[in-house]
């Protein structure tokens, strides 16, 4: 069984992951999420892996140059992980700087469930 300390190391890592791959466009959803995944964004609800990869193309195509950095270091209560982290990018309009808290849900090394909030500023 594995202790506390290495399941939240693993989480960690997988968000990691989750910022620093998914959100640079690699196609890694399918490794980062399970099958039966719940994204809860603001406005809709993202299901499975494709929706997931779908949802960061589409963001990527409005924001180039589009960087996440971690604002509050990701931290872990048995199968849930929150964290806070500062995004920016850019518009034809002009350089973007948005904020946002992450709530992630993870089983078995994956992410099942999925809730963000973001304001920009």
């Amino acid at each position: 069984m594995s202790s506390t300390k290495e399941c939240a190391s693993s989480a960690k890592e997988l968000y990691g992951r989750w910022l620093d791959e998914l959100w640079a466009g690699k196609p890694v959803a399918n490794d980062l999420v399970s099958e039966d995944f719940v994204g809860h964004w603001p406005d809709h609800e993202v299901h499975g892996p494709d929706e997931l990869n779908a949802i960061v193309d589409k963001t990527r195509s409005m924001l180039t140059d589009l960087q996440f950095v971690i604002d509050v270091e990701p931290f872990v209560e048995r199968d849930m992980l929150a964290a806070r982290w500062i995004g920016t990018g850019a518009t034809p309009d002009g350089p973007k700087r948005f904020t946002g808290n992450d709530i992630l849900r993870i089983a078995d090394g994956r992410v099942v469930e999925y809730w963000t909030g973001t304001s920009t500023g």
